[in-house]
This record gives structure tokens, C-alpha cells and sequence, in this order.
């Protein structure tokens, strides 16, 4: 069974000109390094679960994307984040959210999944709960960037909230997220995300709901990312596993007609099934996301290809 994994660092209205060459550099060398250490941890029989946790991880710990370190800020100046992990061999889910000072969010989802009886808690009873399992704990200062404070700060003064990745006057998206297929052809899906620039605070969008921003099952894994809302209302990373069930569609088919057709919102999602095959959709300018399969070279993108 050949392995794969997928990354996705945000979708949304990522044009060309809003990135700087160096930025856009920066950007496609930090998901050809995390989606390497990925692919290789895969190459060495380390588990679905374990790959998807340690890449989320891997970025969230880096400032280019919304999520942990460089995530972005609510209303009040602070940094909320969210995350959820869910390991399709026994359909067991994890989620937290209203997380200030965790380190790594989506290492404390997968607490809950596995020591814990509950599938989500948030806010600081979650904080206590990483205390009592001994996780990483950080100020909540630490996550804040400079541009993070002025996006903060343009987009009190248009009295609007501001999407994570592009520039300008257009609104943008942002979260990561990896979706796995193991060498036993076993399936797990990770997302993490710090929200919306000027969210209300206490504001929960699609990344730790489950079904919503993450799915993983027997059939096929999927990581969403875009507009928050319309992808919870949807339920878009488990349509892509319902349309393959109740309709016979494959991963491809299944996942492009979630985000073409089925979605009424802004957004995309990177997903793979149990053979390894791997789908990309998304009907926004850009979508920062990376991919590899066992024997194959790994591919980076962010817009689509012209």
C-alpha cells in the first residue's frame, strides 16, 4: 500500500501580487520542508495518526501561517486558537478551542482523543487539562507578530474582519492542515487554525468541528480550510467521505464536487483515500498546499496552474 500525505497552510484570495517573491519563496520552501520530514517519517512506519499530529505541529511552530506561532489576532489583541485530530482506524476525534497559552494546539487535541473521555473542551479548562498532561505551555504574547498587530489594526479602522493570507482591500483565509495515508493504508486528518483578524472573541469556526474541518475514516481523509462558516454548515470534510459512500464517487470527484458544487462559501480542502490517492480542490485565487506520494517527488503550489 503506498503512503501519501497532503498539507494545506490556507485558502483564500491569495493573488499573485499580493506576495512578495521572498514571502512566496519562504512560503513554498517551509511546506516542501514539513511535507518531506512528513513523507519520510512515512517512509519509516510511523503511523498516520503520529505524521498528521507532528506536521500540523511542525506548522503551527512556523510564523508564515495562521496557526500557533504568527497566528492571527480577535478583537480584543489576543490570540484564540483551535485545532482537532481525528484517526480514521477507529473513528475516534479531538478538539480544542479558546486556547491562549498551548503551545501546540493540535498536540493537545490529541489528548483529548486519547486520554481523555470527552471529544472537545475548550477555553481554560483545556489549558488546565494540558497542564495535567504535562504539554508545552507558552504567554499568549509569545504567538503575537507585528504584522499580525498592524492586520489587526487596518481592520479595526474598515470596522470589518480580516481573513488570514493576500493583502489589500480583499478578504482572505488561513488555517493548516495534513491529511495521511499510512504504509497499512490506515487514515488520519489534523487541522489547527488562529481564526479571523477582528473575530469576536470566543468566535469557533470549522477547524475543530468534527466533520466540519476535519474527517478521517475507513474510506478517506480531509483537512478544509477557507470561510469558516459556510464549511461548518456544510460539513465539508466529511461530504467528501459521504458523496464517496452514498454516491460511489472517488476521492477526486468526490472532493471537487464538495468545494465547486456542494459549498456555498469561500474555501477548499486537501484529502486522501486509503490507496493513497490524493485531491486538492479549491475555488478560491490560491491555496497554500503540498503533496507526496511513496516514490514520488513532493509538489508544492499555491495558485492554480495556468
Amino acid at each position: 500500500m503506498p503512503f501519501a500525505i497532503a498539507i494545506h497552510g490556507g485558502a483564500g484570495l491569495v493573488r499573485r501580487d499580493s506576495l512578495t517573491e521572498e514571502r512566496r519563496a519562504a512560503c513554498e520552501a517551509a511546506l516542501h520542508r514539513i511535507i518531506t520530514q512528513g513523507a519520510e517519517a512515512l517512509a519509516q512506519g510511523t503511523t498516520a495518526l503520529d505524521v498528521a499530529v507532528d506536521t500540523v505541529a511542525a506548522l503551527e511552530d512556523d510564523p508564515r501561517f495562521n496557526a500557533g506561532h504568527g497566528a492571527v489576532l480577535a478583537a480584543d489583541g489576543s490570540v484564540e486558537l483551535e485545532a482537532s485530530v481525528m484517526n480514521g482506524l477507529d473513528a475516534r476525534f479531538g478538539a480544542v478551542s479558546l486556547v491562549r497559552t498551548v503551545r501546540n494546539p493540535v498536540r493537545l487535541a490529541r489528548a483529548v482523543l486519547e486520554r481523555s473521555p470527552h471529544v472537545y473542551v475548550a477555553g481554560p479548562n483545556a489549558e488546565a487539562f494540558a497542564d495535567r498532561e504535562g504539554l508545552a505551555r507558552c504567554d499568549n504574547a509569545d504567538f503575537i507578530l507585528p504584522e499580525r498587530v498592524e492586520q489587526l489594526t487596518r481592520a479595526r479602522a474598515k470596522g470589518r474582519f480580516q481573513l488570514d493570507h493576500g493583502g489589500g482591500e480583499q478578504d482572505v483565509y488561513g488555517t493548516v492542515g495534513a491529511v495521511v495515508c499510512d504504509a497499512h493504508g490506515h487514515l488520519a486528518a489534523a487541522t489547527s487554525t488562529g481564526g479571523m483578524t477582528n473575530k469576536w472573541p470566543g468566535r469557533i469556526g470549522d477547524s475543530p468541528l468534527v466533520g466540519a474541518g476535519t474527517w478521517a475514516d475507513g474510506r478517506c481523509a480531509a483537512s478544509a480550510t477557507g470561510h469558516g462558516e459556510p464549511l461548518a454548515v456544510l460539513g465539508a470534510a466529511r461530504r467528501v467521505a459521504t458523496r464517496m459512500e452514498l454516491l460511489g464517487e472517488d476521492l477526486r470527484t468526490a472532493s471537487q464536487a464538495t468545494i465547486h458544487d456542494d459549498l456555498e462559501g469561500e474555501g477548499g480542502l486537501i484529502a486522501v483515500d486509503r490507496y493513497g490517492n490524493i485531491a486538492m480542490p479549491f475555488n478560491t485565487a490560491g491555496m497554500f498546499r503540498a503533496a507526496q506520494r511513496e516514490g514520488e517527488t513532493a509538489q508544492v503550489a499555491i495558485w492554480k496552474a495556468r
